[in-house]
């Protein structure tokens, strides 16, 4: 029999994973950028480097730099694009993040609503512009850029044929996920990596603190942990070491497996009689060429631009309250949050909107009745799975998940080092968006009948 060819169109929603920040109970620890990645028109053809696309003439169109996986397989023909939010990069309407937020004439605008409305205008105008009035779109996105794709999909069906969202915790918000949700993975990664390295890094604050109180306290801690300037306090550390767990646990990706390298380093400095000396080790084994260590944060034009969206729409409840968790109790406190976002952008956060406008109450129910094709991919090391859907909703809106697998793993591009378990994923995923294909297609010809 002779295989289907599909051609459709591939929005990839090019702000897609995370960066952790520190105090769980501060802005939600999504960053919709890669820390590595950059966003722009590309200068290659953007399918080259992917053997399994079969490239067309009309191949080469904007997207992110930073590879993705083929979402593709022999015999479909995709046009790949890749979407820019509103506000990020050069879509900045006065060119400074810092003055968009606080002009209240423009950044009701700045938004996801918005953004998602841009889409629809560009999605429409590129199949105009390319005479592709009857090709399929699929989206495809992670982490905030995941729940962008979801989100797409349900608000705009007549658009987009289907979605990909991977590592997208849609379920994060208004209560629906406990809040203990994030950091009990991140505990989980490391006592699964080593029960000795876990209980180190629980005793470990008590000790930072004690430490610190002491005469030229900082300084020891200073020099102890080779950081790159003085410490001007204990939470400036203990803030630092958060953050590289979490991130460790949420990127925690084959080969290197950065929580497996961080507790090498603890568990191999085991002769150590100082619990700290012991940290120490797995900071250098986390970053071993690193001259020093940089303890204090770098503020950004994305961070500030996210700082924003957390205030006034993206609310993610994230604290610490379990006895289990290898990190210092932290709850999280509406309160507080409502308090930093006033004093830093005079709103008070909607806890409650991306629920109403988008939904998550009840999910089964409300999708398995009004939603279709969507797949939600999970690595269950990856802390915001805590709150993605992990089980299959209808035949069509779809839960795909690994064990092992972390933040956005399926959607970068394929390596020679691949576990088996990453490659089956992805078979799956391609499997289910030709299904869609088959399905429109076989439509589209009865129409025309």
């Amino acid at each position: 029999m002779r295989s289907l060819v599909f051609q459709c169109l591939l929005l990839f929603v090019a702000t897609f994973t995370t960066t952790i920040s520190g105090a769980p109970h501060r802005l939600s620890p999504i960053d919709p950028f890669l820390r590595d990645s950059k966003v722009g028109l590309a200068t290659t053809d953007p399918l080259k480097d992917v053997e399994a696309f079969s490239t067309t003439k009309r191949s080469t169109t904007l997207t992110s730099s930073r590879k993705v996986m083929p979402l593709s397989h022999n015999g479909i023909t995709s046009t790949l694009n890749g979407g820019v939010h509103r506000f990020y990069g050069e879509s900045n309407p006065v060119g400074s993040m810092a003055e968009s937020v606080k002009n209240k004439n423009i950044r009701g605008y700045f938004n996801s609503a918005q953004a998602l409305a841009d889409y629809a205008e560009v999605l429409l105008h590129i199949k105009k512009k390319l005479h592709a009035h009857n090709s399929p779109i699929i989206v495809v996105g992670g982490s905030y850029g995941g729940m962008l794709a979801s989100w797409f999909r349900l608000k705009y069906p007549h658009i987009a044929v289907g979605a990909l969202a991977s590592s997208a915790p849609i379920l994060y918000f208004d209560n629906i996920t406990p809040q203990d949700g994030y950091y009990s993975i991140v505990t989980k990664d490391f006592k699964e990596a080593s029960d000795n390295c876990y209980m180190t890094i629980k005793k470990s604050w008590d000790e930072i603190d004690r430490v610190a109180s002491m005469p030229n306290g900082l300084s020891i801690l200073s020099k102890k942990f080779n950081t790159c300037s003085q410490l001007k306090s204990s939470y400036e550390l203990k803030d630092y070491l958060d953050s590289m767990y979490a991130s460790a646990a949420q990127y925690n990706a084959p080969p290197s497996y950065p929580t497996t390298r961080i507790c090498q380093g603890i568990d191999g400095a085991s002769h150590a009689t100082n619990i700290l000396d012991r940290v120490a080790a797995g900071v250098v084994a986390y970053s071993p060429r690193s001259p020093c260590h940089n303890t204090t944060r770098a503020v950004g034009q994305t961070s500030i631009g996210w700082g924003w969206q957390t205030c006034s729409e993206i609310v993610i409840p994230i604290g610490i309250t379990s006895n289990a968790s290898m990190f210092p109790s932290q709850p999280y406190s509406f309160q507080e949050f409502i308090d930093e976002c006033k004093a830093a952008y005079d709103v008070t956060p909607r806890v409650h909107w991306a629920t109403t406008y988008y939904g998550g109450h009840d999910i089964k129910l409300v999708l398995r009745k009004f939603g279709s094709n969507i797949i939600f991919s999970n690595g269950l090391r990856d802390p915001y799975s805590s709150g993605g859907v992990l089980e299959d909703i209808s035949n069509s809106i779809r839960a795909v998940y690994t064990t092992n697998g972390s933040h956005c793993l399926d959607i970068l591009t394929s390596t020679k080092t691949d576990p088996e378990w990453l490659i089956e994923q992805r078979h799956e995923e391609v499997h289910i968006i030709r299904g869609w294909l088959r399905k429109y297609y076989h439509n589209l010809r009865l129409l025309k009948q």
